[in-house]
């Protein structure tokens, strides 16, 4: 069974920095693509990031210029440097990956359950 698992999330003034993490464990064979989303009550969840397993980022435009998406394959772990926070990046942000959960070529997609981000003074 593959578990997702988001941390490093909190409580953070404007202008200030975090770095979350997302970490896969249990019957993982292989991560290809992996994703940050983020969601506030009420609305759609949004893509904020993605990176591919040979390290290719992208980003959308509420994340470029302050962001930065990495990985550490030998840990099963990606993460998200978040500068320069805004109020308006207040949100549950979640990953979402591409795993093989077992020793046949197939995979199949994984939500982690979130980790909250409040930008306040």
């Amino acid at each position: 069974q593959v578990q997702l698992v988001e941390s490093g999330g909190g409580l953070v003034q404007p202008g200030g920095s975090l770095r979350l993490s997302c970490t896969a464990s249990g019957t993982v064979f292989g991560i290809n693509t992996m994703y940050w989303y983020r969601q506030t009550p009420g609305k759609e969840r949004e893509m904020v990031a993605i990176i591919t397993n040979e390290g290719t980022t992208d980003y959308t435009d509420v994340a470029q210029g302050r962001f930065t998406v990495s990985r550490d394959n030998a840990k099963n772990t990606m993460y998200l440097q978040m500068n320069s926070l805004k109020p308006e990046d207040t949100a549950t942000y979640y990953c979402y990956a591409e795993i093989k959960p077992t020793i046949a070529p197939r995979y199949s997609w994984y939500w982690g359950q979130g980790t909250q981000v409040t930008v306040s003074s």
